[in-house]
């Protein structure tokens, strides 16, 4: 059994034992679970890589969290105020991933971020054409995309 479908096991275990088979029970018995895990992971081998992809995939949620928000207020902005301060663009990005499924994550993160859009990427999965409201710098739109997204889908798709 992987360590995920232990610990799966784990919360609706711990629903069962409160007698109530409910959301909030079973996210609580997988936090516990995922704690009892954790102090017991010298017991199961490829615990740690659990952990290590579970922190990544954390920190990727919580960082579009912060991005959709920062870039909601620049795109609000913009829209309401007399000045626009949009340049539009379409902007290349050459790809260092090649998996379809970390790149299918990368475009969707790009797209749910208001202010960009994934437009296409290449038949052999190396460059991404994305559309952006503010490119009045593409290189620092690509050094973005490169160093803080793409970077955090790779780690997170490991």
């Amino acid at each position: 059994m992987n360590i995920f479908g232990l610990n799966i096991a784990l919360a609706v275990a711990w629903a069962a034992l409160t007698g109530e088979i409910t959301l909030a029970n079973l996210l609580v018995g997988f936090a516990l679970g995922s704690a009892a895990l954790f102090v017991t992971r010298p017991l199961f081998p490829g615990c740690d890589r659990y952990f290590k992809r579970t922190f990544r995939w954390i920190r990727l949620i919580i960082t579009f969290l912060w991005e959709l928000i920062a870039s909601s207020v620049q795109v609000v902005f913009d829209v309401l105020t007399p000045q626009h301060m949009a340049r539009p663009g379409i902007v290349s990005v050459p790809l260092d991933v090649k998996d379809e499924m970390t790149v299918l994550v990368l475009t969707n993160y790009i797209s749910l971020t208001p202010g960009t859009l994934s437009l296409d990427v290449t038949e052999d999965c190396k460059t991404l054409y994305i559309h952006a409201m503010f490119a009045d710098d593409p290189d620092e739109i690509r050094r973005q995309i490169k160093e803080g997204v793409e970077r955090r889908v790779k780690e997170a798709m490991e």
